[in-house]
């Protein structure tokens, strides 16, 4: 498999890419005069993370942001770099790329931002990446993204900390298909982050032989799916792929077991929702199928997932994180070891740490492949129990099967290079 360092990212909505990176690059032509600029003072080190603290994606935004800090605080309490210690800067994208280019900008030219971690969008991390190769600053990416690692957006200062729908939904068709009939739809949300999973799927799938019957696409943050779910009932499958996040993925659960759909097909989401399955209850997911990063249960089997559970148990009431938690744990942590192994902020040194890190943060081994800078790692399939099976109120899922770190499963180095 070539290793050939490439120029990537895509993984916006289809109608927002170009907006989306317009936007970025709109925010970026402006340069420093559209800010009052103060430099960084030199002693702190600066992680800004733009993310979407309001709107849809909000608990888990929120989620990320207060892991990212116990990144930061374990940091600083072993001493930081050299007595230097670290700041995380959170800020609100509301989901917009302008707003997340602009929020971006802010960070590096006014704050002094050393590096950028954060997005929870397809879409709106083109335009973060924008800002952040334009500015030469460091940007781990946490949000799911196949864009993110192609030749057209990526740049050697891009790493990818969470797994991409490639990986996700690859994962999941491959355990789910050989088991079910061939029937297959897909519930489509209509931006980056649905169609690549769907993608994902249809990849998967094609060694499974499935037939996809029907394909439904809605609007980001759709609170009523009368209109779509009745299409895909007529099509009568055997399997339904909900390609959505979110509240997208709560309401579309409620309302298809309202509908009946769950007695007459296989429920499957490709990113399994810790946050929303806590929230939702246990009726709607009882019985789904999906795949995630983390479940907090991995601490019976890994020290380090046991680690980040007790240090966020300390400062929430005894509840273990969720998976996109760990998203932000992770990226900040990764960071801050490649400062420390490099001994600097200097870029360059730390581009170089990370591109050589090996790390057990909270889930067992990781690494940054050199074409892509994806972080390579175990991708968990896991079915959301029945409230009679759960031990506690956190006990939300079973591990069904794990897909153990292997570069195998993505998609080859020479493939992404001629995504251009």
């Amino acid at each position: 498999m070539s290793d050939k360092k490439q120029t990537t990212k895509k993984g916006v909505s289809r109608r927002n890419v170009i907006k989306g990176v317009a936007a970025g690059a709109a925010i970026v032509a402006t340069g420093p005069a559209l800010f009052n600029i103060a430099k960084a003072d030199g002693h702190a080190i600066k992680i800004g993370m733009p993310v979407p603290l309001t709107g849809p994606y909000g608990k888990e935004s929120q989620e990320q942001a207060r892991c990212a800090q116990i990144a930061v605080d374990q940091f600083n309490a072993a001493g930081g770099m050299g007595g230097r210690m670290a700041e995380l800067l959170p800020r609100d994208t509301k989901l917009k790329a302008g707003e997340a280019a602009t929020r971006t900008l802010e960070l590096i030219e006014k704050d002094g931002a050393d590096f950028i971690c954060g997005s929870l969008s397809a879409s709106v991390q083109l335009a973060i990446n924008a800002v952040t190769k334009e500015r030469k600053k460091i940007f781990m990416s946490i949000s799911q993204s196949d864009g993110i690692n192609e030749a057209k957006h990526f740049s050697r200062y891009t790493f990818h900390e969470a797994m991409n729908p490639h990986m996700t939904a690859g994962a999941v068709g491959r355990y789910v298909f050989p088991r079910n009939k061939k029937r297959v739809a897909f519930l489509i949300a209509d931006y980056a982050y649905g169609h690549e999973m769907a993608r994902g799927f249809k990849r998967a799938g094609e060694a499974a032989g499935i037939e996809v019957v029907a394909e439904v696409k809605h609007p980001l943050a759709t609170k009523d799916f009368s209109t779509f779910l009745p299409q895909i009932q007529a099509a009568r499958p055997d399997v339904l792929c909900l390609c959505n996040f979110g509240y997208d993925q709560l309401n579309s659960l409620k309302q298809s077991s309202n509908f009946g759909m769950k007695e007459q097909m296989l429920m499957v989401a490709p990113a399994l929702l810790y946050s929303q399955r806590l929230s939702g209850g246990a009726d709607p997911y009882e019985g789904v199928i999906g795949g995630t990063n983390y479940h907090w249960t991995l601490e019976n089997s890994i020290a380090s997932s046991k680690a980040f559970n007790d240090a966020y148990r300390k400062s929430n009431n005894g509840m273990p994180p969720s998976d996109y938690g760990g998203y932000g744990f992770s990226g900040v942590a990764s960071l801050l070891k490649a400062v420390k192994a490099a001994g600097s902020t200097d870029t360059d040194a730390v581009i170089t740490a990370l591109e050589g890190l090996k790390y057990d943060n909270y889930k067992g081994g990781q690494r940054y492949r050199g074409c892509d800078h994806q972080s390579v790692q175990d991708v968990h399939i896991i079915a959301s129990k029945s409230k009679k099976d759960m031990a506690n109120d956190y006990d939300l899922f079973d591990i069904l099967h794990t897909d153990s770190a292997n570069e195998g499963v993505l998609r080859t180095c020479d493939e992404l290079s001629k995504l251009t």
